[in-house]
């Protein structure tokens, strides 16, 4: 579903909540709903920093970005190499980048990363079920095979489209139609970062590897998130749209019978991240869209017990077919959100090992036909809470119509902690109208 039409879907939608819009209204002109938007209230959008209470990257020193950044760190930047000389320039110093239209990570194509001598239709003929079986991974191919070739491929295209955000860095777009296509920020060890306003088309990976042994048919792999929080703390991401844009997974080919699967997540928040806020963004066109928490193995856990808290309000979550999000052991606060599912939904809230979910005040508006049951996928005995909720316009207990329909797979409620970090929480009834005024990039007010 396209922003277009979901805004005609959500203008047929607010007429048959009758007062939501006058509500909606109201709210903002007390204030309410400005708050909301505006964290600071400072006249530069680019030094504004999260404001106090407002989700779990507010927590402790809170997330000021690059607000403090002096004159020789403030950069405007409209291409990709100027963009990555502004993030190196000046170390962890605070920063700010305004990025100006349309900034494209991978403007020479694909083609630009191919190792010589790599040719797609030769690593085809090579590992076709028929030939290679469906028993043997490709690990041990040498260099100079077509898996080869690929892997020295996939490594140039990881080192140019890759962009490592440092500590204390504001990255935001300038006006309504600023973006950044092709690449992955890779926000990594670091504290303190902000990024807002952009556009954020996911990038496909030119060279996905085929796995024979992945599933009963084997699988094609790809990396590249289009954001991932790792081991990183205090990180706010406000009024971005996150989108495949001009690669929808719906226009892939199949290759050995199996979707040609170009993309990995939209945003990832692993190994310890912590200290996290998405607040009226927009995520859509994907499948697998928010993990948070990449692996149930101990060695992991160890890392991640105590950590991988977020907080998700006022996001509008379109067109997706999961992990909005999928949750390990993180505490999570999921408020105010609008999910806009269609014919190919599989699930929102994905409920993993020793997850800590707290979903409550928020919209869903599904197909006609697809049960609220599908909201909430067990993959673990964990509890959750999930509190006045509606389904098209109905609310609806989740854990119990989920309960009911799923028996074999069973969910707890209580999640064992209440979340505090909240500004403005709105009644579940206006936030589908709330969120399409004021979610996405170009919105800042």
């Amino acid at each position: 579903m396209n922003r277009s039409k979901w805004h005609g879907h959500a203008r047929v939608r607010a007429a048959s909540l009758a007062g939501c819009t006058a509500l909606v209204l109201a709210l903002t002109a007390t204030g309410t709903g400005a708050r909301a938007h505006s964290p600071s209230h400072h006249h530069d959008p680019a030094r504004q920093t999260l404001g106090a209470g407002d989700g779990w990257a507010s927590h402790g020193t809170g997330t000021t970005g690059g607000a403090a950044a002096d004159a020789q760190h403030v950069h405007t930047v409209s291409n990709w190499a100027d963009f990555k000389a502004a993030l190196a320039d000046g170390g962890s110093a605070p920063k700010i980048i305004k990025v100006k239209g349309t900034i494209d990570a991978v403007s020479e194509g694909c083609e630009a990363f191919a190792a010589p001598g790599y040719d797609f239709d030769a690593y085809l003929e090579k590992y076709a079920p028929q030939t290679w079986g469906l028993e043997q991974d490709l690990s041990a191919e040498p260099d100079d095979s077509p898996e080869g070739l690929r892997r020295a491929s996939a490594a140039q295209q990881d080192t140019a489209i890759k962009a490592n955000i440092p500590a204390n860095t504001t990255i935001i777009g300038v006006g309504r139609n600023a973006g950044i296509k092709g690449a992955s920020l890779q926000i990594k060890g670091v504290d303190n970062v902000i990024v807002r306003n952009l556009t954020l088309e996911s990038p496909i990976d030119c060279f996905p590897q085929w796995d024979p042994t992945d599933g009963s048919q084997g699988n094609w792999n790809s990396e590249y998130d289009t954001a991932v929080v790792y081991g990183s703390t205090h990180v706010w991401l406000d009024h971005n749209t996150f989108t495949d844009g001009e690669h929808p997974d719906s226009e892939a080919p199949t290759h050995f019978g199996m979707l040609y699967q170009r993309h990995d997540g939209q945003l990832d928040i692993v190994r310890g991240a912590d200290l996290v806020t998405a607040s009226w963004n927009v995520f859509t066109e994907h499948d697998k869209t928010i993990l948070i928490g990449n692996s149930d193995g101990e060695s992991t856990a160890v890392g991640d017990r105590g950590k991988l808290k977020a907080t998700f309000h006022h996001n509008l979550f379109s067109n997706l077919v999961e992990r909005a999000p999928r949750v390990r052991f993180g505490q999570v606060d999921v408020y105010n959100n609008h999910f806009v599912a269609d014919a190919g939904y599989s699930y929102s809230f994905g409920i993993g090992k020793e997850s800590q979910l707290v979903a409550e005040h928020n919209a869903f508006t599904l197909p006609k036909g697809t049960s609220p049951a599908k909201i909430l996928k067990r993959w673990n005995d964990s509890p959750l809470t999930a509190a006045d909720n509606r389904v098209n316009g109905k609310s609806v207990d989740l854990i119990a119509v989920h309960n009911a329909e799923l028996p074999a797979e069973t969910l707890r409620s209580g999640a064992g902690w209440t979340p505090t970090l909240r500004t403005a929480v709105h009644p579940a009834r206006v936030v589908p109208v709330l969120v399409e005024r004021g979610a996405g990039a170009g919105r800042i007010r």
